[in-house]
């Protein structure tokens, strides 16, 4: 069976090149005799794996010296309970909610500390990014938080917020390694990596050292502790071992191929092509704000549930699979991460004209 163009959200499409290579070397690693899914934690052969992997992070995104690169488990739903846990020093978040993850993330805060939402795009269902220009950030929050792009509803910032000096922590999964980030612009990064960098079981955090508290947080779990796993180079228990040989082999993929400059490049063309369509056609209608566009996640209705079922149906029939909007706000997405061929998305475009005029 042919490889199909997957538009989906997550769980998301890997660049086949990769996949190729982990298949090629799915019995016998580099000459070793078994597989990465074998190996001890603590081999060497698995400790170059890890060590290479966090290298090429460092080197993509120009991570400085004095931030931390954790490999996780508990997906980025996990972080929403232990940034607060561990970052809590006057017990006072201010958050930004622009989204389903924002919006648990602000919830989950609100267990352990007081949890501000300083600004909200709900009144629209967020279909726009909040102007974050002049907030009122809270004099004694121990960070500002926001999800950067919002896979559900295809929004992102196009510029940072002004914390006014505060800690800002964001939540990257959906838009990781698709752009040249300036890492010292945040305390702390975070992302699940199964949409755009890996499968799914790893957590990337990236930490400001001094953010990392250094006593033993008496009323926070071993595991939920980030010292914990920066003492222990997240070697700390047995980590998601196969997956951070996929996101360590998707490194060199995006290293090979020009880096995220080149990345940018690439995504920005492709959602032109799918927005200028969306642009132009009187069936289709995208349903974001032009300025705030996600270039991952592109959502678009027709306005007839009915249609859009047989959108949707007729799509996966021709190979464009996954194009189903979230089930909270329906409708279809295409979600074009950095793996997605620019042939995937000018197949869509082909496709959706081709039912636009059958069914107008």
């Amino acid at each position: 069976m042919s490889r199909v163009y997957n538009f989906s959200a997550g769980p998301a499409v890997l660049p086949e090149e990769v996949l190729k290579e982990a298949a090629e070397q799915m019995l016998d690693y580099k000459g070793c005799g078994m597989s990465v899914m074998e190996m001890s934690h603590r081999s060497k052969m698995f400790d170059d794996i890890i060590k290479e992997a966090e290298a090429d992070i460092r080197e993509l995104m120009g991570i400085p010296d004095n931030y931390k690169v954790l490999f996780l488990q508990g997906g980025a739903s996990l972080q929403f309970s232990m940034i607060p846990m561990n970052l809590k020093k006057n017990g006072v978040a201010d958050f930004i909610v622009t989204g389903n993850w924002a919006k648990k993330a602000y919830q989950e805060a609100g267990r352990f500390l007081t949890a501000n939402k300083i600004a909200s795009s709900e009144d629209k269902t967020f279909t726009y990014i909040p102007d974050c220009s002049d907030l009122p950030i809270s004099e004694n929050a121990d960070y500002v938080y926001i999800c950067q792009n919002n896979t559900i509803y295809g929004t992102t910032y196009h510029k940072l917020p002004n914390t006014k000096g505060k800690t800002l922590v964001s939540d990257v999964s959906s838009c990781f390694l698709s752009a040249p980030i300036n890492v010292s612009d945040y305390g702390l990064i975070f992302g699940g990596v199964q949409k755009n960098v890996g499968p799914a079981g790893v957590c990337i955090t990236i930490i400001r050292e001094d953010l990392i508290p250094q006593e033993d947080l008496k009323d926070v779990p071993v595991m939920l502790q980030y010292k914990t796993h920066a003492d222990n180079d997240s070697l700390y228990n047995t980590p998601p071992c196969w997956g951070i040989y996929i996101c360590g082999q998707v490194f060199k993929w995006l290293k090979r191929n020009g880096g995220l400059a080149e990345m940018e490049k690439r995504n920005i063309e492709k959602a032109n092509i799918l927005y200028d369509y969306l642009d132009s056609s009187d069936f289709f209608k995208g349903t974001v704000v032009k300025e705030d566009r996600s270039i991952m996640n592109v959502p678009f209705v027709i306005g007839d549930k009915d249609l859009e079922a047989k959108f949707v149906a007729e799509a996966k029939a021709a190979g464009l699979e996954n194009l189903k909007g979230h089930r909270t706000v329906g409708g279809m997405r295409a979600s074009i991460y950095n793996a997605m061929p620019k042939e995937g998305v000018e197949k869509l475009v082909e496709f959706m004209a081709d039912f636009e005029k059958k069914n107008k």
